[in-house]
């Protein structure tokens, strides 16, 4: 054996990329154990791996390392006589191959690779068995979808290649498809980073597809490829002619592993395709256990498939889940079947129930712990890709009542406080279906939990408007009956229509207690508190607010919690009390940091930092804005960031920086103008009133223009920084005078467009048509060569146009 060649392996047709750390992870288990076997679905780069190791493991193998591919082979007998044969050995009469090749090697130091065992493993594993057993130093690395489960084996589950993270040109993937798409004639700059990020995604992290995908990057771009990767077993094909079949195709590699599957596995897997995102076993039991299948036969098949490379296993969490280019395959195989009505069907029942289950758990059955709720929130998270698979069914099948239902207990798809234009999108796509045949209290509850969504969004009218239709048919939810009623006073609350809000708090008020709502009730104490802070009424305030924050800890929900810590926060302020303000705010911010509630942590965070700029904190402060306006960036929720404005504003002021305190007020109150939002104008008023004195009328109404016609993060940013916007150019600067460009009326327009005033207002003040107004606008546009109506105000401002 000393003269033989010290291996067979192949030379590299392209550049290994990553798996570095698994390299020598591997390497050095061979110092550990005799036989490992590298599983993974079909794609996922095992034999590429296989070799690496097999290669970097020569020099330690004094007789050799082998490598036996038995893809080709199609009987169980032929393993043996294939491992003969790559060691040259022919049978002599009377012996067996196992005979011969043991008396070969039994004092070999050699490592054989046995490639692609899956549709022999019976055979594979005896092999492997009988040569551990009688040959001392041969090592075995084999690559399969299943292990071999022989003694001593070590199975190593290859993972896909790492996805792009906060850096996208480390990861492998990432690298991979770069690197073969210049193999392809691809050379791809910075620019396509996110475009590849996407599609490595997408993709799994396969590398199968990924080097099938670089390949089409001759045709296509990566944000093509990726747009079109929900036919991915169609776009990637046309492999490496010179490759095995089943790796010149996506779909030839996934149809390998399906074909070695039993009927009954095959059935599972198709019925598993309906469960988006991770699933835990008793969401299995429940969806896919129908005939043919039995209960019992549930985990056994399942086992059998993790075993199989087709379902990945997060054994810690006691979780699974079927890669995107698996669970694609396995929907076209159930699209195909005679059964995908019935498994989705069920798959949409069993779902409603679980979210009502999670539902009463997470918000109306009283005085449960908050582990209990945090269980049900974290069931209905972990079901939202569920969900999304449900609700495309709905819409395709037309079961629009079960639809309904499930969305209207859906913690999962409308986080409060933030994330609403999921919810709201289903929500409108549904009742804009034929609904006559859904019971009317059923679609008035959906209306009232689409107006919570508007509102999240900060849309009021239409808010309204939707909480109202809700409330005229509604009586038989009571939990939604009052939610709704706080949700129509939270709009009119801020629209500045006070006196209305009240009745539907009142009426909240009453139904959460006769039902022992207390979430609901803290929400209404939290309203009535906040309605006697505005009329001055401190005392009523703080009074109504502890009674919330008792209901609050009482309920247990972090939610309620943290909306009642934050509002005690609020009167401590009002009080002027900021110590207690601060540790109230510091209080909610812990709660909403767990809820991953992003709006309201920002609206929190805004307050605190306000606060801290109040005592004196200016570097504290700081910090605390800069990351109250990213969170309010991620939501983009206008609520969320006019309250980091205003606080901004505050911050600016207190540091002597009154420019900066005039251009945030103005921004924060262009948003709160453009939500509809009627409240929140008296500091605002204070501060230019400040201003005037010190920075003179002029400048005040320019730096106010200016605040106005920029967009609120470009305002916040210049704030932070301490830099102000240039002024807006002017082409005609020659002119002496305003008035030789402009007739009197127009002067007139100009002056009061520094004031933010519609053409309605405007109209109003000066006696003529809103149509009028929009002409002379258009005809002051056209002199001074602007495009937008803050343009003319800055401009006026200047020049020290009167604003009245």
């Amino acid at each position: 054996m000393a003269d033989a060649l010290l291996h067979n392996l192949p030379a590299e047709p392209n550049r290994f990329v990553g798996r570095e750390r698994d390299i020598d992870d591997l390497c050095a288990m061979f110092h550990e154990t005799r036989a490992v076997t590298l599983c993974g679905v079909g794609g996922i780069g095992k034999t590429r791996l296989a070799l690496r190791v097999a290669a970097k493991l020569v020099p330690e193998n004094a007789d050799g390392v082998w490598l036996v591919e038995l893809a080709r082979l199609n009987r169980p007998e032929l393993v043996l006589q294939e491992v003969a044969d790559v060691f040259r050995l022919e049978t002599e009469p009377g012996h067996s191959p196992l005979d011969t090749l043991v008396a070969r090697l039994s004092n070999a130091t050699c490592l054989i690779v046995l490639d692609n065992c899956e549709h022999l493993i019976e055979a594979a594993a005896h092999t492997t068995a009988a040569l551990l057993a009688m040959c001392p130093e041969v090592r075995v690395l084999a690559t399969s979808r299943e292990a071999m489960r022989i003694p001593g084996e070590l199975i190593w589950h290859v993972p896909p290649l790492d996805l792009p993270g906060d850096d996208p040109a480390e990861a492998e993937s990432v690298q991979l498809f770069l690197n073969r798409a210049r193999a392809a004639g691809t050379q791809l700059g910075e620019g396509s980073l996110p475009d590849v990020a996407r599609l490595c995604r997408a993709l799994d992290g396969l590398p199968l597809a990924l080097e099938l995908a670089a390949a089409r990057t001759r045709m296509l771009s990566p944000g093509q490829i990726a747009d079109r990767i929900d036919d991915r077993f169609a776009l990637l094909t046309s492999g490496d002619r010179t490759a095995p079949a089943r790796q010149r195709t996506l779909a030839a590699a996934v149809e390998w592993s399906h074909d070695l599957l039993s009927t009954a596995e095959k059935t599972l897997l198709r019925r598993l395709s309906v469960l988006a995102g991770g699933f835990d076993l008793d969401l299995v039991e429940r969806v896919c256990a129908e005939p043919p299948l039995s209960d019992a036969m549930v985990v056994p098949l399942l086992g059998a498939l993790v075993d199989k490379s087709l379902v990945v296993c997060d054994e810690q969490r006691g979780r699974f889940r079927l890669l995107d280019t698996i669970r694609q395959f396995a929907a076209d195989r159930l699209a195909e079947s005679d059964e995908e009505r019935l498994v989705r069907d069920l798959h949409l029942r069993v779902l409603v129930r679980l979210q009502e289950l999670a539902f009463e758990a997470e918000f109306v059955t009283p005085r449960l712990s908050w582990q209990e709720r945090l269980a049900a929130l974290t069931g209905s998270r972990e079901r939202l890709g569920d969900q999304r698979e449900a609700l495309e069914w709905v819409l395709r099948s037309g079961n629009f009542a079960l639809g309904l239902r499930l969305c209207v207990r859906s913690s999962g798809l409308l986080s409060m406080g933030g994330g609403a234009g999921e919810i709201v999108s289903w929500m409108e796509r549904l009742l804009d279906q034929d609904l006559s045949r859904v019971p009317r209290e059923l679609v008035a509850v959906a209306k009232g939990y689409l107006s919570y969504g508007l509102l999240a969004r900060d849309e009021l009218e239409v808010g309204l408007t939707a909480a109202l239709e809700g409330l005229a048919e509604m009586d038989g939810d009571p939990f939604m009956l009052a939610a709704t009623h706080a949700i129509a006073a939270g709009a009119l609350m801020r629209m500045g229509r006070a006196e209305e809000a009240s009745a539907h708090i009142e009426q909240a008020m009453t139904v959460a207690h006769a039902h022992d709502d207390q979430l609901n009730e803290v929400s209404a104490l939290v309203a009535l508190s906040v309605h006697a802070l505005r009329r001055g009424r401190h005392r009523e305030a703080q009074r109504l607010v502890a009674e919330a924050h008792a209901a609050a800890m009482s309920h247990g929900h972090p939610w309620s919690a943290a909306l009642a810590t934050t509002h005690l926060g609020v009167v401590a302020e009002r009080r002027g009390d900021l110590e207690a303000a601060s540790e109230h705010y510091d209080a909610a911010i812990s709660w909403l940091r767990r809820l991953d509630n992003r709006g309201e942590l920002s609206e929190c965070l805004a307050r605190s930092g306000r606060i801290m700029a109040l005592r004196g904190e200016g570097a504290a402060a700081k910090e605390r804005l800069v990351e109250a306006l990213a969170v309010a960036r991620q939501c983009g929720i206008r609520q969320a960031l006019s309250r980091c404005l205003a606080s901004l504003s505050t911050m600016a002021e207190a540091e002597g920086d009154l420019d900066g305190a005039v251009l945030a007020s103005s921004a924060a109150s262009s948003l709160r103008e453009s939500m509809g939002h009627k409240v929140g104008s008296h500091a605002a008023d204070e501060l230019l009133a400040r201003a005037r004195a010190k920075l003179g009328e002029g400048r005040t109404t320019a730096l106010w223009s200016k605040g106005r016609a920029r967009p609120p993060l470009e305002v916040a940013a210049l704030v932070l920084d301490g830099r102000r916007p240039e002024p807006a150019p002017v082409r005609v600067l020659q002119v002496e005078a305003p008035s030789a460009l402009l007739t009197v009326r127009e002067m007139e327009i100009a002056g009061l467009l520094t004031r933010g005033l519609s053409n309605k207002a405007i109209g109003e003040e000066l006696v003529i048509s809103p149509a009028t107004v929009a002409r002379h606008i258009a005809n002051i546009m056209e002199k001074l060569g602007y495009t937008s109506r803050a343009q003319i105000a800055v401009w006026a401002a200047e020049h020290g146009v009167p604003s009245a």
